[in-house]
């Protein structure tokens, strides 16, 4: 791939971006992330996606400009069609609804797409000087206020949006959108750390955790709840359900057998 890197340590996939100077992405990118982390759902040896970008420079410093203007080209793979955002937002649908929990640790300022693939990750490791922002009022565009709006509150985001300013990682921390802010030295190992945690609960149990949680956030209480007693009674026909409450009442490291 152009853009992207996978590696699996211990039933984690790094995803590392690399797009020099400032990880901007283009069509070819979203392309990638979405071959990715689709892929992950056949993949019964990731138990956990870990997605974070080269450098210390930029998380993602936006869209490409450049690619903006090659939609008008002959070599767009979409040129046909009238609907020019399709492949952005599979992309960040990619990761949003990955079979299983995506850790982003954040080296960097998150821009515009940036910030939309940072919002739509499970859980965030924020580096000290990271920033984010939506600046594309200030380059004549708009769009991923919805996916701001997945972090802060209505007028914090409305407010980032007109403006364009960018937000400190201390800052988003103050209003409860991150929990984990480090230095970039301590970045990877604090995110791994989370994900050998996360990586060692029950795989069957995390990818279908993943899939209720995805389908409730939305919805009303009541009806959400019952969603996710639907998928407790599902998790209960696998043996590795009674494996954990067995290994539980032992004091005893589980045996997940995917099963």
């Amino acid at each position: 791939m152009a853009a992207l890197t996978v590696e699996l340590v211990d039933g984690i996939a790094v995803v590392t971006l690399d797009r020099p100077p400032v990880n901007a992405v283009d069509t070819q990118t979203y392309l990638e992330i979405i071959e990715v982390f689709n892929g992950f759902r056949d993949q019964r040896d990731v138990r956990v996606a870990l997605l974070t970008a080269a450098g210390t420079r930029a998380f993602v410093g936006g869209a490409d400009l450049n690619s903006i203007q090659d939609q008008d080209s002959a070599n767009w793979p979409l040129r046909r069609t009238i609907d020019r955002g399709v492949i952005a937002r599979d992309a960040f649908g990619a990761i949003a609804n990955c079979a299983v929990p995506v850790i982003g640790a954040i080296n960097g300022p998150a821009i515009g797409a940036g910030l939309a693939l940072a919002a739509v990750c499970d859980v965030l490791v924020v580096a000290e000087h990271a920033t984010f922002a939506l600046t594309e009022i200030n380059v004549g565009l708009l769009g991923a206020s919805s996916y701001l709006s997945l972090m802060v509150g209505r007028h914090i985001a409305r407010e980032m949006f007109f403006t364009g300013e960018r937000i400190t990682a201390a800052e988003l921390q103050q209003l409860g959108a991150i929990r984990h802010v480090v230095a970039i030295e301590a970045l990877l190992e604090t995110a791994m750390e989370l994900a050998r945690t996360l990586a060692a609960k029950s795989p069957l149990a995390l990818r279908l955790a993943k899939e209720s949680m995805n389908r409730v956030e939305f919805l009303p209480l009541e009806e959400a709840y019952r969603i996710e007693q639907d998928y407790t009674a599902r998790l209960l026909q696998f043996e590795d359900s009674a494996e954990a409450r067995a290994a539980y009442l032992e004091k005893r490291p589980p045996e997940w057998k995917l099963r």
